[in-house]
């Protein structure tokens, strides 16, 4: 599923792409598209609230799309794990992005990060990406707590790619939110790009992007697919990108739990 090297990472570690650039940590820290109250960012995202923690894994299966990102934008799929106040959120978070800043290219990219006091770390690229109207192509995505270690592991497709040691973090024995969907950056006052496939969901597998069978898992410590009354859907502009999650959706091809989200941005606002 990955465009990589033939040389592997040492066991238990998590891959990092070794950049063409060099980025001081200055710019990724002023480069987080994960604070949404920052200028310029835009969400469509369905999440699980803190009055279901405490929470130990999110899951989901995750289209994989390459919107046209122009100079100065972002745009990225993820599903998450977090707890603690916005000052000293800790957060882990996975998929994927387009983000021609950090790489160079506007390919789509596969990440994961993690947040105390806010850093972020790249990864490699998926060779292919679906089109409206198909072809599809998928991934598996989770983030999942060892439950004796404490230490949060990172699984994409069947490949355990690493773990996060619990020593990182100050506050996430467990996460208080979990949730899955999209993000774009922009520059303030510019144009934001497309989310996902570029267009609001419709119920067609083919043409919106989406986490299907998206799961959790809870302090029973069994792994579920959430009720619809459980989770809540955020847009912060509806006129430019749009979510929505049914816990059983049967459309012309889910028979499953399935987020749907995405839209075309445009003139979207601070």
């Amino acid at each position: 599923m990955f465009h990589h090297n033939k040389e592997e990472c040492p066991p238990g570690t998590v891959p990092i792409q070794r950049m063409k650039y060099n980025f001081s940590e200055e710019k990724l820290l002023n480069d987080d598209i994960l604070i949404k109250d920052i200028p310029g960012v835009h969400v469509a995202e369905t999440f699980i609230p803190q009055s279901y923690a405490p929470l130990y894994q999110v899951n989901g299966i995750s289209s994989l799309y390459n919107p046209k990102v122009e100079k100065g934008q972002i745009s990225m799929s993820h599903i998450w794990v977090e707890n603690g106040p916005v000052q000293s959120s800790n957060r882990i978070t996975m998929g994927w992005h387009v983000h021609p800043a950090m790489y160079g290219d506007a390919k789509t990219h596969f990440y994961t990060s993690w947040t105390v006091d806010r850093k972020n770390f790249p990864g490699g690229y998926f060779r292919d990406t679906s089109t409206y109207g198909g072809p599809t192509y998928e991934v598996y995505m989770a983030i999942t707590q060892d439950p004796k270690t404490k230490n949060w592991w990172i699984i994409a497709g069947k490949v355990n790619m690493g773990y996060y040691p619990a020593a990182l973090f100050s506050n996430l024995g467990s996460a208080s939110i979990v949730g899955w969907g999209g993000r774009t950056k922009a520059n303030v006052g510019g144009h934001s790009p497309p989310m996902g496939s570029g267009h609001f969901p419709d119920g067609n597998r083919t043409h919106e992007s989406y986490f299907r069978s998206p799961k959790i898992q809870g302090s029973s410590l069994i792994v579920y697919t959430p009720d619809s009354y459980m989770t809540k859907d955020f847009s912060d502009n509806t006129n430019c990108y749009a979510v929505s999650y049914h816990d059983k959706y049967y459309g012309e091809v889910y028979n499953e739990g399935v987020v749907q989200f995405g839209g075309p941005g445009g003139k979207c606002g601070i």
